[in-house]
């Protein structure tokens, strides 16, 4: 007999594939740790902050890095910032520290500074997740911003050689998110990572948790979650960039261009939007069947082909066509997939 699931079902079953566990998220947390340590040793009086996916409490396994930054105090900061002092020997300073700090437990540790546009990269040589190839980190010097709204991080690509932003309230809002839906949010910008990453990634993960603040703000279930994305984020993505959440920082850049990133959004929309008229109609074939169209790696296939044919045989007996009821009719979603992958 042919299991048939719920779309809930099938989505949490998909989640759990790619939930970092609980001893790769401890392990990254706590070379964190031993990073922030270091980088307020290299600046005393610092303060550090996190983000990125373990900090915003939306990781997924494999995992490969961690985000951290440091924060010179108002006097410390003072010889740089935009027409001053560029951030490289603040970086120089800390990679130093982190050598001292860790090359006796990481005998493989590399750090790169030169070229490094924002932050200093620090490769551990040992991988968190077993079977990956490293683990690395990304460590960011800032100062405060002089209106007291963000930092001024580096841009070492632009002539000022800082650029303005606020991870620190990112990381706020991410969390409250999380909190206000019931963990919803990170489950959802899991699910979201996912279908970037297996559709080339037109978009980066702060886009993608960018737009779904606005659109992923009370508890839902995960396919409605996708369904309230899709729709705001096509909306959105159709009208221009996203803006930054924190009011501070310029537009999120795409990966792609606008126009592309619009259709593949569009696309899920249409699809996650006929899993749901499928469910609801009695068919878990068929809405499993174009889910997996969304998620292909997290939601296995499903041989709709008997469910189709009754619903096809209904509706000619009811005196409609063969398209009446899959939404082609009415533009719903094409028959094939329009990722341009």
């Amino acid at each position: 007999m042919v299991r048939k699931e719920s779309l809930a079902q099938l989505l949490d079953e998909g989640r759990r594939k790619i939930q970092v566990t609980d001893e790769e998220l401890d392990e990254a947390k706590r070379r964190r740790q031993l990073l922030a340590a270091s980088a307020r040793r290299a600046s005393p009086g610092s303060t550090t902050y996190y983000n990125g996916s373990v900090a915003h409490g939306d990781a997924d396994t494999p995992l490969t890095d961690v985000d951290l930054g440091f924060v010179l105090t108002k006097k410390d900061a003072e010889p740089y910032g935009p027409g001053k002092k560029s951030a490289l020997d603040l970086m120089e300073q800390v990679r130093d520290t982190i050598h001292e700090d860790l090359d006796d437990e990481f005998d493989k540790l590399t750090i790169e500074v030169e070229g490094r546009r924002r932050a200093v990269l620090v490769r551990f040589g040992d991988p968190v997740t077993p079977g990956q190839a490293d683990f690395t980190a990304d460590v960011m010097t800032a100062i405060p911003h002089p209106s007291g709204r963000g930092l001024y991080i580096p841009n070492t690509t632009i002539a000022a050689q800082w650029d303005r932003a606020d991870p620190i309230t990112h990381t706020r809002l991410v969390l409250q998110a999380i909190e206000d839906t019931k963990v919803v949010f990170a489950r959802t910008v899991r699910l979201l990572k996912h279908w970037n990453s297996t559709h080339s990634k037109p978009m980066c993960s702060w886009n993608i948790k960018a737009l779904g603040l606005d659109c992923i703000d009370e508890p839902m279930p995960l396919v409605k979650a996708l369904q309230a994305f899709f729709t705001h984020a096509a909306d959105e993505i159709g009208k221009g960039p996203t803006p930054d959440p924190a009011g501070v920082a310029g537009t999120i850049p795409l990966n792609m261009p606008r126009a592309e990133v619009h259709k593949r959004l569009c696309t899920a929309r249409n699809y996650v939007d006929l899993a749901i008229k499928h469910e609801a109609a009695g068919r878990p074939l068929s809405a499993q069947h174009v889910l997996h169209k969304v998620l292909p790696e997290l939601v296995p296939d499903a041989d709709s082909t008997q469910e189709e044919a009754e619903r096809l045989a209904r509706t000619v007996r009811s005196g409609g066509t063969a398209a009446t009821g899959l939404g082609l009719a009415a533009g719903l979603v094409t028959p094939t997939r329009a990722w341009g992958d």
